[in-house]
């Protein structure tokens, strides 16, 4: 994988993903702590199948995600479509997530 160049990483942001130094960025807000949990399981399950996984910090109901691709020192096309396919399982998730 090749480092993309900022304009190339703004130009194909991911919808409420942003970038914070060398990662792609999503915060979300579930109904409770257990939608958390469970989102994170099944989040869990994706990464291991995708080979990539995102830094994951919960507080109580709210999760962020971190992508980065740590080999290559920032962010590279691996996070963008890991990001889309996050996007897709937050869409699946719906109304149990407060704040997209």
């Amino acid at each position: 994988m090749t480092l993309l160049k900022i304009e190339d990483v703004m130009r194909m942001l991911p919808s409420g993903w942003r970038v914070e130094g060398q990662y792609l960025i999503r915060d979300l807000e579930f109904r409770s702590f257990m939608d958390c949990i469970a989102f994170v399981n099944e989040l869990a399950q994706l990464a291991e199948q995708e080979e990539h996984h995102p830094d994951m910090v919960i507080v109580w109901k709210h999760l962020t995600l971190r992508l980065t691709t740590h080999d290559e020192g920032g962010i590279t096309e691996l996070d963008l479509e890991m990001a889309n396919k996050i996007n897709q399982l937050i869409d699946k998730w719906g109304d149990r997530i407060e704040a997209k």
